[in-house]
């Protein structure tokens, strides 16, 4: 019986030891998370702040963008 007793500690304790990492893990996700949407918050503001500048390049109906030009050696 007091063997049945150490066994159930140690897959207990292995458990928790598991759910600590896991924890762990977890932050360290959410975490990495909030910075990329930092990022994303960030770079959505430079890029509306570059469409402010260059208000023609993003006017539907303005022309030929940059992307539909040719090359040259075409």
């Amino acid at each position: 019986m007091t063997d049945l007793n150490e066994q159930t500690d140690q897959r207990l304790s292995d458990l928790e030891i598991k759910a600590s990492y896991a924890e762990d893990l977890l932050d360290q996700l959410n975490l990495t998370i909030y910075r990329q949407q930092e990022q994303i918050d960030n770079l959505l503001r430079v890029v509306t702040d570059l469409r402010k500048q260059l208000p023609e390049a993003g006017a539907p109906g303005s022309g030929q963008g940059a992307v539909d030009e040719r090359p040259p050696h075409y």
